[in-house]
């Protein structure tokens, strides 16, 4: 996978290079890919600082507008809400977006850069390659001292 996510990127800032080069001015999606607990939201936070991006990561929004609510039956369809909000706000011409939602699935990964690809957006994924035993330690701790921005994870 570090190979792939190597070459997309490279193939992906050439046609970042080549899309300038026209006179147009392509947004990037940046992609944050791992397991709950592989450091996605940590190293999104670092692009955030080094970048001119917006952020993005439902469980922040989620747990602000509802709470801890993963019990509740509602859990699921007001997260998918967000995800659909926060979207619409990655669409938006011209904003650099790291989208910090997972995408855990290849099918997820893939809509969503075809999505890019109708905005007329750069894409680049970055993925979180974190041993399990190291997510499970991460996850342990978290859950023992859970901040209000995340979800438990088991």
């Amino acid at each position: 996978m570090k190979g792939r996510s190597g070459r997309h990127i490279v193939l992906q800032q050439d046609a970042l290079k080549s899309a300038q080069a026209k006179g147009y001015s392509l947004a990037t999606l940046h992609l944050m890919v791992g397991l709950p607990g592989s450091g996605k939201t940590t190293r999104a936070k670092e692009l955030e600082r080094a970048l001119p991006a917006v952020r993005l990561t439902p469980d922040e929004w989620h747990l602000r507008l509802f709470g801890q609510d993963l019990n509740d039956p509602e859990h699921d369809t007001r997260h998918s809400a967000i995800e659909a909000l926060l979207w619409e706000i990655a669409g938006r011409k011209g904003v650099d977006v790291i989208l910090d939602f997972g995408f855990w699935s290849r099918t997820e990964r893939d809509e969503f850069r075809s999505r890019a690809v109708q905005l007329r957006a750069n894409t680049i994924i970055h993925y979180a390659p974190t041993p399990i035993e190291e997510i499970l330690t991460r996850l342990a701790a978290r859950n023992a001292s859970l901040p209000a921005t995340a979800f438990p994870h088991l």
